[in-house]
């Protein structure tokens, strides 16, 4: 089978033609289809309505009033459960509130005007704060640094993480360099988990800055969408046995677990990071919800329930992946003008073009009634250096809507290939 940039020109003009009618076609239909967002579908969200009905009776091993302040790093309940997934100890845990991004967030604006343990001076008093950013990665964390002035430094993504040549390189001779962020295992868009050698070099490295912080966001940690999942190595014990305890911040929730708007979010850290967070976060706060808390750990119950909770979300959402996956493979398996990820987990699937088509085949697809998620949305700055990654997220879209968006998708994928051959 011949490929697409493998034709000659008036090869190349003659397929555009056919494939505009195509295009043309979808146009007349009105599709309003949208794959912009990594949202749970309806059918997912139902698998935790029984939530809802968890608080029989109020009472907690804390001896407190669920109903009243109080608590202000979160029910020990809750936190027993996180430091089983997270694998931390208890004592290592604040449970906040529904998002795991504000959480983020408001580390990142403390440290910028109070620093963190190691600091000398709040990270707003350097001359310039710097974050490396490993790309393709997180629109909302390169969004966060955005607001405050960071300067974002985009690193290569590989096959097994950051590209640990460049990150060493950097941290080793600039101190204004106070942190990475990292989406550790099925990262956000390309489905990477890091491996063990990543996690020991960013645990063991050497920083100019010595109050240098990982961002862990650790999200989809019991996203799985097979049974033998990629094990990912614990961050904060390598970071203790590499002698730095405190440079890493864990971030995680139970956002895509149970309810997105409605969920429990974590940060799980050192004693030291614990106890510094919490003198601040006590000025900010009496303690997040409670009642949310309490009723997630009766819901969720203990890791081995969450295992079989995230069971029943594999199944509504693996045939999407799948979905996809196959359509990519069947329209430009035998071509070279895309080249896509096959993640294990999550809740995306990175898919490059050909240098300088990602923007045009977003623009194709929104003409055509499917929303995708920015082109260069992926990158520092919303700038692919390439213009060639886009994110799918194919979560939320029944099967047969997924399908349709997919076919236009994969229509204006061709559209934009062939212009750029033609020179276009």
């Amino acid at each position: 089978m011949t490929t697409i940039n493998a034709l000659d020109q008036e090869a190349l003009r003659t397929m555009y033609s056919s494939l505009m009618e195509e295009y043309d076609a979808f146009k007349a239909k009105n599709l309003s289809l949208n794959m912009a967002r990594g949202k749970p579908s309806p059918e997912q969200l139902d698998l935790s309505m029984d939530l809802l009905n968890k608080i029989e009776s109020i009472n907690v091993k804390d001896s407190i009033d669920i109903r009243n302040y109080g608590g202000l790093d979160g029910l020990t309940e809750m936190k027993e459960l996180f430091a089983q997934l997270l694998q931390v100890d208890t004592n290592e845990v604040i449970v906040g509130g529904n998002s795991s991004l504000s959480l983020m967030h408001d580390t990142i604006s403390r440290a910028l005007l109070k620093g963190v343990v190691d600091s000398d001076a709040p990270w707003v008093k350097a001359p310039k704060v710097k974050f490396l950013c490993p790309s393709p990665g997180y629109d909302r964390h390169f969004a966060i640094c955005e607001m405050y002035d960071i300067e974002m430094i985009t690193i290569d993504m590989l096959d097994d993480g950051p590209d640990m040549n460049q990150v060493e390189e950097l941290v080793r001779n600039d101190d204004t360099i106070k942190g990475i962020w990292c989406v550790p295992k099925y990262s956000n868009p390309e489905g990477t988990t890091y491996s063990d050698e990543v996690v020991d070099r960013l645990a063991n490295m050497e920083t100019k800055a010595k109050d240098f912080r990982i961002f862990w966001d650790d999200a989809y940690t019991v996203h799985h969408l097979t049974d033998n999942p990629p094990a990912l190595k614990n961050i904060l014990k390598a970071c203790k046995d590499a002698g730095n305890p405190n440079r890493v911040f864990i971030f995680a929730s139970t956002s895509k677990v149970t309810f997105p708007g409605s969920g429990v979010a974590v940060i799980a850290a050192s004693e030291e990071n614990i106890g510094f967070t919490k003198k601040l976060l006590g000025v900010q706060t009496i303690g997040a919800d409670k009642i949310n808390q309490l009723r997630h750990v009766r819901f969720l119950k203990d890791a081995e329930n969450v295992k079989l909770h995230m069971k029943k979300h594999a199944e509504i959402i693996k045939p999407k992946f799948d979905l996809v996956l196959n359509k990519l493979e069947s329209e430009f398996g035998n071509d070279d003008i895309a080249s896509w990820g096959k993640p294990e987990g999550g809740y995306f699937i990175s898919l490059n073009t050909l240098d300088g088509c990602a923007t045009e085949v977003v623009k194709l697809a929104s003409e055509a009634g499917v929303t995708l998620t920015g082109a260069g949305a992926t990158y520092p700055y919303g700038k692919d250096p390439r213009d060639r990654n886009i994110r799918i997220a194919p979560t939320f879209p029944g099967l047969t809507e997924l399908e349709a968006a997919m076919d236009v998708f994969c229509l204006c994928v061709k559209l934009a290939s062939i212009k750029k051959l033609l020179g276009q």
